[in-house]
């Protein structure tokens, strides 16, 4: 029997010492991530934004044996995944469950990050990973849009795994399509995703592969027409409801100036540095022909197309919509500065990229440190916590409370709405939109007035009022002031 070289137990022990800890790194830093995102989500209490607001209300009207009204007063377009993790929050009822809902959204952008260095990692090793979850989170639109409970930050991770799983095992997981299905219950836009990777993975496979690929990337599509037919007697409702609600709202665009929108918008997610690193590092990708690349220029230019498609028909232009397409292109721009990782030791051309890379982190670090106020960020969080604060301190006030027995309680704007139902346990109908033109002039019960300045601060678009005049924000005729702070008043009459 052979003895083993001299030294060579001892160095079998040292790479067995390093294995726990390598194993260990990945968890300790997740660990560190989901810390710090609670300590975010309980340093500045914010709620969940008017879409998935309403989302909680129409779960918990499930609960009390009622339809989820979908057909509400400018009701936002229904979402199906947000309903079932509506039931699951609903014993903690809609406003303590909204809290919970957020932290749930805080959570999706670790989970986005993680997946975004995994991507980072399988184009140019452990330091594109790390470029790219660093550049995704530092870009802070992603951050605040899960601090405010927005379905997007999942929507997006959904898809960020997707992708991880492709690199993984192309062509042979359903997984894949699983999560494409879950993200398809969140936004129509990964609809096409589903088809794409479908067509993709079935390639060369028999007619039976193929159909059963693509009758699993039908399934979201499938789902979210079943449960409109359901609640609404239209399948096609969430489409014609979208639809018609861009139109009310003026969220439209002319076609031709789609392409400059779609532009501005993604430059405003990413930021133009970001942007510009992301062209350089895809015309090194195309020199180099790194394929590895392939799967974010996919999932960039489908996004891209998807928007001008829903663009050009009418429905709204919102640059949520072009999140996906910012994760491929902070993939690009990761491998801008770290692609020279991949190339031969020693090489002329790995000396030079490692050196433009070095004057990329150098002037970019400057542009978001010169442009960026991380201040103004957080002064955003706790000015939505104090305007929720508020609001309720007037809708509690117990003279509000006496004089919602004269009639109905009512906003300004739609945007009110899903907030005081949370707040005050109420359902559907029992509160009202004065600029609702449908309802007659209100001449009792309880009104509330927003301060005319906070309209003036875009941060806070909860108070948008944005074709409804004047007169839905000011105190219906023969009302007298009740209760109210520097944000909120009450008014009310009785009959």
């Amino acid at each position: 029997m052979r003895s083993a070289a001299p030294g060579s137990y001892g160095i079998a022990v040292a790479v067995s010492a390093r294995r726990p800890a390598a194993a260990v790194l990945p968890l300790a830093v997740i660990a560190a991530l989901c810390l710090a995102a609670i300590l975010v989500w309980a340093a500045f209490p914010t709620w969940p934004t008017y879409d998935s607001q309403y989302a909680l209300l129409w779960a918990q009207e499930l609960v009390d044996g009622t339809a989820p009204g979908f057909d509400d007063y400018r009701a936002p377009t229904s979402h199906p995944l947000l309903i079932p993790v509506g039931l699951l929050l609903s014993p903690f009822g809609a406003d303590t469950g909204g809290r919970v809902f957020v932290g749930l959204m805080m959570l999706s952008l670790v989970a986005l990050i993680v997946a975004m260095y995994r991507l980072g990692r399988a184009t140019a090793g452990v330091l594109g990973g790390l470029a790219a979850a660093g550049l995704l989170a530092s870009r802070l639109d992603y951050g605040l849009l899960a601090s405010i409970g927005f379905l997007d930050i999942p929507y997006c991770a959904l898809i960020a795994w997707a992708a991880v799983m492709t690199y993984e095992r192309p062509r042979r997981d359903l997984r894949v399509l699983a999560a494409l299905t879950l993200a398809g219950l969140l936004r129509p836009e990964a609809w096409l995703l589903a088809a794409a990777y479908a067509l993709w993975a079935g390639w060369g496979h028999p007619l039976v592969h193929r159909a059963r690929l693509l009758a699993a990337a039908a399934t979201a599509p499938a789902v979210w027409s079943a449960v409109d037919l359901a609640v609404t007697g239209d399948p096609l409702f969430s489409l014609h409801h979208t639809d018609a609600l861009a139109t009310e709202l003026g969220r439209e665009r002319p076609l031709l100036e789609l392409p400059g929108v779609m532009l501005s918008l993604l430059t405003e997610i990413v930021k133009l540095p970001v942007l510009g690193m992301a062209a350089a590092g895809a015309l090194l990708a195309i020199r180099l022909r790194n394929r590895s690349l392939v799967l974010p220029g996919a999932l960039a230019g489908l996004t891209c197309a998807t928007y001008l498609v829903i663009a050009s028909g009418g429905l709204a232009i919102v640059y949520r919509y072009l999140l996906v397409a910012g994760l491929g292109v902070v993939l690009f721009a990761a491998y801008a500065l770290t692609g020279w990782t991949t190339l031969a030791r020693g090489s002329t051309l790995r000396r030079a990229w490692a050196c433009a890379a070095a004057v990329l982190v150098i002037t970019g670090a400057a542009y978001t440190v010169g442009r960026t106020s991380t201040a103004g960020v957080i002064s955003q969080l706790r000015e939505r916590a104090v305007l929720q604060r508020d609001l309720r301190a007037v809708l509690t006030a117990p003279a509000v409370a006496d004089a919602r027995r004269c009639g109905p309680l009512t906003v300004p704007n739609h945007k009110l709405i899903p907030q005081v139902r949370a707040m005050l346990g109420l359902r559907s109908g029992e509160v009202v939109a004065r600029s609702d033109r449908s309802l007659r002039p209100q001449t009792s019960g309880v009104a509330i007035v927003i301060d005319r300045r906070i309209e003036r601060r875009p941060a806070l678009d909860v108070w948008e009022v944005p074709t409804d005049g004047l007169a839905s924000v000011m105190a219906p005729d023969g009302f007298r002031p009740l209760a109210g702070n520097r944000r909120f008043a009450a008014w009310s009459a009785c009959a």
